[in-house]
């Protein structure tokens, strides 16, 4: 993976990973089109990208994630990460399998667009404005609703945010919860990916973190990634939480359907696998 198309995928990123359009799917087509989607290291790429954007919401909300006397805001992140822990562990070799596949993620791009069309019509009702008022069991409930997203295409956001509205969250509490959600998701699944999954190697085994910076060029496409992925993941959490109080999901769920029938389109005709 060059410089170049490392700056593109964390754009990608940064973009995608707080809005409800899956930033796995977009960077798993990207990174076919640009024709390095077979290589471990894009694979570890476009899950360890995401640390530069989780920390986008870290400075944002450092008031919230550095309050030690609230406490309980962190047991509701741990309740609500276990399902995906938990179902990650089981299920993580699926999962890789399903990761280069741009036909599921198409599908679940078309399919989670129809979705958001009407997500505003179905949850018209929210009681809760404050974080400090989700209980413990609604926080696992939206992380039930998170692991939907393990089927690349669908989107973390979108699931996490639909769990939270599921519950009678706010539109903006529900993305809001989502992005605190997304801090130890995504540092989890980092983790995992540079400590402790085997990667096939000429001679046995070897981490992740051996061929990220085992590696000059993987090393310097990390660092300059995550870097990127910060920056541009600030602009879209403004962007996203001042837009979606105005007007909701609806424009997402076309932009969905829209991509999703394009990319159906190129795979049908051979110009995407």
């Amino acid at each position: 993976m060059s410089i170049i198309q490392a700056i593109i995928i964390a754009i990608i990123e940064g973009i995608t990973e707080f809005l409800p359009v899956s930033s796995t799917g977009h960077m798993i087509i990207a990174s076919s089109l640009m024709g390095i989607s077979g290589n471990d290291f894009t694979k570890i790429f476009e899950i360890a990208i995401q640390l530069g954007a989780i920390l986008s919401v870290v400075v944002l909300y450092w008031k919230k994630f550095f309050d030690f006397a609230k406490w309980q805001f962190y047991v509701k992140l741990f309740i609500a990460v276990i399902p995906a822990l938990v179902l990650g562990k089981f299920f993580s070799d699926k999962i890789d399998e399903l990761l280069e596949s741009p036909t599921t993620v198409a599908i679940a791009l078309l399919l989670g667009g129809i979705v958001l069309l009407y997500v505003d019509r179905l949850f018209k009702t929210p009681v809760i404005n404050e974080e400090k008022d989700i209980t413990y069991g609604k926080a696992f409930i939206i992380g039930i609703w998170q692991c939907v997203a393990m089927i690349p295409g669908v989107s973390r956001s979108a699931s996490s945010i639909i769990g939270g509205m599921q519950q009678r969250l706010t539109r903006t509490l529900a993305a809001e919860f989502s992005f605190y959600l997304a801090v130890p998701t995504m540092l989890a699944a980092t983790v995992y990916k540079l400590f402790l999954k085997d990667y096939p190697a000429t001679h046995g085994e070897i981490k992740g973190y051996e061929i990220v910076f085992g590696n000059a060029a993987n090393t310097t496409a990390f660092i300059v990634g995550n870097a990127v992925a910060f920056i541009v993941a600030i602009l879209a959490i403004k962007f996203f939480i001042g837009y979606l109080q105005k007007h909701g999901f609806k424009l997402f769920g076309i932009y969905r359907i829209i991509v999703g029938v394009i990319l159906l389109v190129m795979i049908y005709a051979g110009y995407l696998k």
